[in-house]
């Protein structure tokens, strides 16, 4: 961001090791989707009868799952409301 405010044109800002902000969000929305993925993949052994499979470690993957899933709502909702209020400001 320093870079870009700076004049460097966005091909160096990248180049300089910030992180970039679509990246972190798409890996993070990734890493949830791992996480319901994984918790509806033991609920599915569980509810087929694999013997490796026990209820307290399906509710926990499920709870975690949905833990997770509500978090990434709430960014979400963050993120819409700041992106309004930039967009209500006067220039």
């Amino acid at each position: 961001m320093s870079a870009l405010a700076s004049g460097q044109p966005a091909a160096k800002a990248a180049e300089a090791g910030a992180p970039d902000f679509a990246e972190l969000l798409k890996q993070s929305i990734d890493q949830v989707n791992q996480v319901s993925q994984g918790a509806q993949a033991q609920q599915a052994a569980f509810q087929s009868g694999d013997s490796d499979a026990n209820l307290q470690d399906v509710m926990v993957s499920l709870q975690k799952a949905s833990l997770s899933f509500q978090t990434m709502v709430q960014v979400r909702n963050k993120l819409v409301t700041a992106y309004q209020e930039v967009m209500n400001m006067q220039v």
